[in-house]
Formats: structure tokens, C-alpha cells, sequence
């Protein structure tokens, strides 16, 4: 009796690998599962090999693994790639159309089915995939009613035909499976009966973001980050919102500051090379203290490198990107719930400090597809606060044309007035200014300036990392974004070996939280970071701010695919020796 079971579609981009990764996820999270779907995919429309993973579990997943029970292959290169990852015993479903082979050394059995036939039998020819969840259902040991009541919900306005073919279409693949596999199927505990959504985790940001009171979205489409404009221009308008797609990156942000400055909250969302782009006009809003969002939904660079693959290569670019020193935030949701609450974070913060704050997603994290309770997602627990904005009443006694926008104040921050309010700011400038706003290159007024910029961020302490294990750990594992899932499995295992681990999590990347690291570097006898980049960004971040250079070791993976535990688990053993 399996608690928990991963199975994966492959083939070519555009055969509905997608879609068949989704049914099945819904299905499952209808049905009490707790759910990760993962999918690998090209960067175009049709063509190139694509995958698509979906761990199941009776307990909460937030990573995929490496073992696979059951495979449906569309095609032979499906076979070849993704068959060594099929445990022994398990089954590889496959379209007999392409006369599918296992190669030498697999111990999976071979189901060879007529995806195709079968489709076009059911009156639908693009239909196999369907048929593919048929055969999935039975040898999965699931119910076929609800795949009924999904392709009802799914394919109902198209009319009742189209439901009946895919009816169909699901019936067949589930008894040539039941009739060819002679009662060879995974008994698989039931889940809870309790249906939990399944969200991206870039749909998760987005509903945090409305939460939060943005009403300005304006971006450029890229991947991995499209699907943040994309719920947003469903959903912002309903709340008086607006979403604005632009003709790059360039003008996206360059909207986003102008909205900022006009009071609204507003945000942006790209990936690394539109997140360059945006370098100049950055230093624009740090220089004129206005309060930005930025998500970075990070993939594999440099130029266009992989669009559709995961890395967290972009973190100095976030922390030391744009021309000269100003100050911005950079924070790091490391789970699907925290992709919500940390948009709550990044507006306040931007308005209290009056400075970008940048979030710092990555592809897995942004399009992954993962179930989520539904009571994780509290509005009781969040707040919003807007820093300094004087009122009409704070203005009166001002001399019109004098109110100090840009005072020198001991904490770095100053009084905000939004455009409208009588004697308040009403034009802001990149070049450097005096406390009223007046250009000047003063070098008594540019040390002031730059020094109270520098300060703002002095005050910001707590909620900067998460920690998990053990107090007084022989081993501390350090991580930021999605890699918490696969981290914090290597933990749970090494834990049953009986070795005394932690896990700090990263959820503030910038200002480091140097407090908060401090003492578990220092209780610790090594330090595993794991990144998903080739040099070890965090490792050095930590290093130039803090040392424990001896202490220091990096667990690193720059292929474009997702940790795995197991990688996590080798790599921490070989360090604890």
C-alpha cells in the first residue's frame, strides 16, 4: 500500500502533455491528496521533448523526487530520457503507435497501448491523452468518477458531444489497462476525502498582491513570469485595479515608479533578462524615494540561456544591480503560502522605507503547480502600512513650495506627501536634490543625501529567516526560494540516521539578516548552503558579510532542473564525512 506515488507524461511539446499533468493534479487534490506537479517544457511552441511530474502524497509534498511509479510515453525519446527513473516494478504506459521499446537494464513493464486509435475511436483523434488518464486510473487504483466530473467541468460549455467523446475517451484507456495488465496495479491509500486547491505559485503571489492593495500591474510578457500578469489582468480590474501590458521592460517599470509616485500601489513582474532592463529606472526610484514592486521570477541565464528552465543565478544582479549605491529590499518566499504573505511584506516595506523592494521567486516556485490548505491563507495575519504619508493637516503650516520631502531624519526616512496635496511634492527628480526636492550637486547636500539613504534601511530587523531541526546541529543547511522542499526532506533523512541537523531558511536576502544568521553559524560545525546557481551567490553574500570561511561549503546545480532530496542528502553527507 503506497502512501505516496509520482507519475510522469512525456512527449512532444503541444501534444497536451501539459493538460494531462493538470487533470490529473485536480483530480488529485479533489480527492484528498496533497499534491506537486512539476513539468519540464520547451522554450517554443511546439517541438522538443516535455515532461510533466505529479507526486501525490497522504502528507504535504513541496518537491519532486526522482522516482517515477508509473510513465506514459508519447513518444520513444520519452522513453529513453525519463525510463531510467522508473522504479523497479513499475510500469511505463506507452502509445503503441510509435512501436515503443525499453531499453536495455529497465525492469518496468511495458504496456503498450493504442493511445491513438483509441482516441480516434472515442470521435476525439487529440484526444490520447485522455485516454492516457483512463489507463493512469486504473493502474493508479483510482476512481473513475472523478475524472467524469473534471472533463464535465472542463469541457462543458463546448457542448455535450465533446464531454462524450472525452467520456469515452477516459472509459477506453481504463479497460484495455484493466484488460492487458492481467491485475498489475499500485495499491494506493486513500486520501483524506478533504479537496484542496492546486495553485502556481505565481497565481499565489498574484492573489497576495491584490490582498495587499495593489492597483497598478504593468509588465512585459517572459517566462517564466507571464502567468502573474495574466491572473492579474483577470482580477485587478474587479477591485478598480488596472493592468497595463507594455512595449517592454523598459516601460513597465517606468510606469510602475510613476504610479508609486502618484500614491498607488503598484508592481511589476519579469524574469533576469527584463529584470536588467530595468536596472536604470531602478536607480531612479531608489534616488526619488518612491515605493516599488518587482517580482523576479528567476530562470536560467545568462542572456536567454533557458527560458523554461529554474535557477536563482539573478541574486547580485537584485542586490548590486543598477548604476551607483542605493538602497533596496530583496525577500524570498521559500513555499507556496509565503508566496502570498510575502507580498504583504513588499508593499509595506516599500512604502515604509520608500525604496524597491525586489522578490526574489524562481521558476519552480512561480509555475509549479502544488495544493495548498485553504485556511493557510489568512487575511487576520496581515496588515497594511504605509510609512510616512503626511496629511493635508500636517501640510497647513507649510510655505508653499517648501515642504522638505526629502528631510535628513535620524532613521533615513522622511515625510511623504502624494501628488494633490496642497503644498506637498508635486515633481520628483533622479538628480540629486536637496531636503525640498531642488536639484543641486552640493557636495555637503550629496553626503547628506546619500547617507540618509543608506540609513533608512539600518532599522529594518526580524522576520528574515525560518529555522527548522535540531538546536545544536553538527550540520547547517542554508537555502532561500523553492529549494526548501528537497532541503528539508535531505533534513527529515539525515535526522533518521540519527545526525544532528538544521535548516535556516533565507526569506530575507537583502539587508542580510547578519543578526539572525549569526548564532546558528555559529553553533553549527559546517554549513551547507544550496543554491541553484554555479558559484555559489549566498555562499559568497554571506561570506563578504560575515566569514566562516572554514565553515562554508555550497551544494550547487546548474542544469535548469530542481534539486532532488537525494542530491541534497549525498552532498551533506560527503561534508559531514
Amino acid at each position: 500500500m503506497l502512501k505516496e506515488f509520482a507519475w510522469m507524461v512525456g512527449g512532444q511539446q503541444g501534444e497536451g502533455i501539459e493538460s494531462s499533468g493538470d487533470i490529473l493534479a485536480t483530480v488529485l487534490a479533489r480527492q484528498g491528496y496533497h499534491v506537486f506537479g512539476y513539468r519540464v517544457f520547451s522554450s517554443r511552441i511546439k517541438g522538443g521533448h516535455t515532461s510533466y511530474r505529479v507526486r501525490a502524497s497522504t502528507r504535504p509534498v513541496r518537491t519532486p523526487n526522482e522516482d517515477v511509479h508509473l510513465l506514459v510515453a508519447f513518444d520513444q525519446e520519452t522513453i529513453d530520457i525519463e525510463g531510467p527513473q522508473v522504479v523497479p516494478g513499475g510500469v511505463i504506459a506507452a502509445d503503441s503507435h510509435f512501436k515503443p521499446q525499453l531499453p536495455p537494464g529497465l525492469s518496468a513493464t511495458l504496456l503498450d497501448i493504442p493511445l491513438t486509435d483509441l482516441a480516434k475511436d472515442s470521435g476525439n483523434p487529440l484526444a490520447r491523452n485522455v485516454v492516457a488518464m483512463g489507463a493512469t486510473a486504473y493502474v493508479l487504483s483510482l476512481r473513475l468518477e472523478p475524472f467524469h466530473d473534471l472533463i464535465r467541468d472542463r469541457w462543458g460549455r463546448k457542448g455535450e458531444e465533446v464531454v462524450a467523446q472525452n467520456l469515452r475517451a477516459l472509459e477506453s484507456g481504463y479497460r484495455f489497462a484493466e484488460d492487458n495488465l492481467k491485475g498489475l496495479r499500485f495499491e494506493v491509500e486513500p486520501g483524506d476525502g478533504k479537496s484542496r486547491p492546486a495553485l502556481l505559485g505565481n497565481y499565489l503571489m498574484s492573489i497576495g498582491a491584490l490582498a495587499a492593495g495593489c492597483r497598478v500591474m504593468a509588465a512585459y510578457p517572459i517566462t517564466p513570469a507571464s502567468d502573474v500578469m495574466e491572473y492579474l489582468v483577470r482580477k485587478l480590474p474587479q477591485y478598480g485595479g488596472v493592468v497595463l501590458q507594455m512595449e517592454d521592460e523598459i516601460a513597465a517599470i517606468a510606469t510602475v515608479v510613476g504610479a508609486g509616485f502618484a500614491g498607488a500601489r503598484a508592481m511589476t513582474a519579469t524574469a533576469g533578462p527584463g529584470f536588467s532592463l530595468m536596472q536604470e529606472t531602478l536607480g531612479l526610484a531608489a534616488a526619488a524615494e518612491i515605493p516599488v514592486v518587482i517580482v523576479d521570477v528567476q530562470r536560467a541565464g545568462p542572456s536567454t540561456g533557458m527560458p523554461t528552465k529554474v535557477e536563482q543565478s539573478d541574486l547580485m544582479q537584485m542586490i548590486y544591480g543598477t548604476h551607483g549605491e542605493s538602497p533596496r529590499i530583496v525577500l524570498s518566499p521559500y513555499t507556496m503560502e509565503d508566496a502570498f504573505y510575502i507580498m504583504f511584506d513588499a508593499f509595506n516595506l516599500a512604502e515604509e522605507y520608500q525604496c524597491p523592494v525586489i522578490i526574489a521567486s524562481d521558476l519552480m516556485l512561480g509555475v509549479s503547480l502544488q495544493t495548498v490548505e485553504e485556511d493557510a491563507l489568512d487575511l487576520s495575519r496581515v496588515e497594511w502600512r504605509r510609512g510616512q504619508v503626511v496629511t493635508e493637516e500636517d501640510l497647513a503650516g507649510v510655505q508653499a513650495g517648501y515642504f522638505q520631502r526629502y528631510a535628513v531624519t535620524a532613521s533615513g526616512i522622511s515625510p511623504r506627501s502624494l501628488p494633490g496635496m496642497p503644498k506637498g511634492q508635486y515633481l520628483a527628480t533622479g538628480v540629486e536634490h536637496a531636503p525640498t526636492g531642488k536639484v543641486t550637486e552640493n557636495p555637503q547636500n550629496r553626503v547628506a543625501q546619500m547617507d540618509k539613504r543608506a540609513r533608512k534601511l539600518s532599522s529594518l530587523k526580524g522576520n528574515g529567516t525560518r529555522y527548522y531541526g535540531d538546536d545544536d546541529p553538527e550540520l547547517l543547511l542554508v537555502s532561500f526560494g523553492s529549494t526548501f522542499g528537497a532541503v528539508e526532506e535531505a533534513r527529515e533523512a539525515l535526522q533518521a540516521e540519527g545526525k544532528k541537523v538544521g535548516h535556516l531558511v533565507l526569506r530575507r536576502l537583502w539587508p542580510l539578516p547578519v543578526d539572525e544568521l549569526q548564532p546558528h553559524l555559529e553553533k553549527a560545525q559546517k554549513v551547507l548552503v544550496v543554491e541553484l546557481n554555479s558559484t555559489g551567490q549566498l555562499r559568497q553574500l554571506i561570506q563578504m558579510h560575515m566569514g566562516y570561511h572554514e565553515k562554508l561549503h555550497s551544494a550547487l546545480k546548474y542544469s535548469g532542473l530542481p534539486f532532488y532530496p537525494r542530491e541534497i542528502l549525498v552532498r551533506a553527507e560527503e561534508v559531514m564525512g
